[in-house]
């Protein structure tokens, strides 16, 4: 019997960015606009697109046996999923997606506690509602199909809205007033296909791929040539995440020095390490870093 895990993709807003994710992984995914069965060049894995609101949901069912969705929505459906790894990408920034309580900006409602009898929207029904009840409040939690944020103060007192930055909220002259809860992607599991050898395997292997492409975001690689009495001089410039590897060359008073480090202090760091005496250097990026 051929063995294939069922994968799910996230539609909407993380879609691109899991595509993105999953090319630096080393898996190529090819989604058509007229289909939910993306291609994906791995013969074993069978691809299936669904909303990240609905993906824990059917991946607690056995539709599917791996999934891509956010904590947000593990939390909001119960589900009973087993969460493999981490994965903190979004469609904006790395930071982790806050779902707020928000306000109109001459709102008297500073704190959770002044929402007692008012009205709130939001898409987050369930957590919003275990939010309330953690502190006590009693309030009514409508749902949003979506533009919540022009609800406030029009339809409702107060809205409860995903954002990674603010802009929106702020656009719509909104003010914060606390965060209900925060969420980073996951890849999830269903409980069945992870007892399966098979499929634990081919689940961890995928983890550790997309979490080993999360790792060499923001990192680079450089090789340098350095003489050998000015290797302590050189090395004194480089931060990084292990020791810099050192190689002899034909040449025994010349070493190769390479080393991984923050993309950002590259352009800085150069200048510093010719001065220092290295030669011949050559940056490169990295598609996973595996630890």
């Amino acid at each position: 019997m051929e063995k294939i895990l069922k994968l799910g993709i996230p539609k909407g807003s993380l879609q691109e960015s899991t595509v993105r994710l999953f090319g630096k992984a080393g898996y190529q995914i090819i989604v058509s606009s007229r289909s939910y069965r993306p291609y994906i060049d791995d013969a074993e894995i069978e691809c299936l697109m669904f909303r990240a609101q609905e993906m824990a949901r059917y991946v607690e069912r056995g539709v599917l046996d791996v999934g891509l969705t956010g904590k947000d929505w593990i939390l909001e459906n119960d589900a009973d999923v087993v969460e493999v790894a981490d994965l903190a990408y979004s469609k904006t920034t790395a930071k982790a997606y806050r779902w707020v309580l928000a306000v109109p900006e001459d709102s008297d409602v500073q704190s959770v506690k002044d929402l007692e009898g008012k009205r709130i929207a939001t898409e987050l029904v369930q957590a919003t509602r275990r939010y309330l009840e953690r502190h006590g409040v009693s309030a009514e939690v409508e749902y949003s199909w979506g533009a919540t944020e022009i609800k406030a103060p029009l339809l409702v007192d107060a809205i409860v809205e995903g954002t990674e930055t603010g802009s929106t909220l702020r656009a719509n002259r909104l003010r914060i007033v606390d965060t209900v809860a925060e969420s980073t992607a996951k890849l999830v599991a269903n409980r069945q296909a992870w007892a399966d050898p098979w499929k634990r395997d081919k689940i961890e292997t995928l983890a550790m791929l997309l979490t080993g492409a999360l790792e060499a975001g923001g990192q680079v690689g450089l090789k340098m040539n350095v003489p050998r009495d000015k290797l302590e001089r050189v090395s004194r410039q480089l931060p990084s995440l292990h020791t810099p590897t050192i190689s002899n060359q034909v040449d025994q008073d010349w070493v190769a020095l390479e080393v991984i480090i923050d993309e950002h202090t590259v352009r800085d760091l150069i200048p510093e390490l010719k001065k220092a005496g290295a030669e011949g250097i050559i940056e490169y990026p990295l598609n996973k870093v595996i630890y």
